[in-house]
């Protein structure tokens, strides 16, 4: 959890930095799953966070699923690997197709050695002191867009997408000691190589690949920044949503 003087988190490290923003993801998605009534919302309570009338699953194994989820970012974000997070709305089997992404871009986030995690900023930052109050604006914005949005279909799941960046010594957490298992084509990005070439596999992947990225219709949701937490936030609704509905 992020060291907070008072109300405000001390953002004087990397760890720091990104533990704030563990922080705030874990409250998003609590948030996002009770505004898109991914489960009844009776199954929710009233928490406070962020000095912020919040909602919380009350459910012991969702509760768990996000906390878990959460932490496997954060220990991939510690190793600065990641540009951005997605919390990814499927629609019921058998289509299963994204509806919905809430993109969490960190790609602004700063990159340092492995050795350097909790060394202080060079600049050392003062306290955030905004930070709360910039997060308590993004939840509001959130919960106001959320329940603005067209409904889902009932039985939707959801999932944890993770983006990583495009330096060429970043390799995806894969492997069967790890909690990572590859995505979609429609929600894995083309990426670069260091001489920007195509990757065969890739290509022979179809044009399915990246199909779902960058959403029928895209609405902002708010950019954060302070000190060195740097943050957009943006809802992408998918082609799919609408042919639901349409169906």
């Amino acid at each position: 959890m992020a060291t907070y003087n008072g109300e405000a988190p001390i953002l004087d490290t990397y760890q720091a930095v990104v533990s704030a923003f563990s922080d705030f993801l874990t409250v998003a998605i609590h948030t996002i799953l009770y505004e898109r009534d991914i489960y009844p919302r009776p199954s929710f309570l009233t928490a406070r966070k962020f000095n912020y009338p919040v909602r919380q699953s009350r459910h012991p194994k969702v509760c768990k699923w996000i906390q878990d989820a959460v932490a496997a970012v954060e220990a991939e974000m510690l190793k600065c690997a990641l540009s951005a997070v997605s919390l990814v709305i499927h629609a019921p089997p058998p289509s299963s197709a994204a509806l919905e992404r809430f993109l969490f871009s960190t790609a602004a986030f700063p990159s340092v050695p492995s050795s350097e995690l909790l060394t202080s900023f060079a600049d050392n930052p003062p306290p955030a002191t905004d930070l709360p109050e910039q997060f308590r604006a993004t939840l509001a914005r959130l919960s106001t867009l959320s329940s603005s949005l067209s409904p889902l279909p009932s039985d939707c799941s959801f999932t944890l997408v993770a983006e990583l960046r495009d330096e060429g010594a970043v390799q995806p957490p894969l492997g069967p000691n790890t909690p990572w298992i590859a995505a979609e084509p429609g929600l894995q990005k083309q990426r670069k190589t260091r001489d920007d070439a195509q990757d065969e596999n890739e290509v022979a992947r179809g044009t399915n690949m990246g199909k779902d990225l960058g959403g029928f219709k895209t609405t902002p949701v708010r950019s954060l920044e302070s000190g060195a937490f740097a943050m957009e936030l943006w809802i992408e609704e998918g082609k799919a949503k609408f042919e639901e509905h349409i169906s």
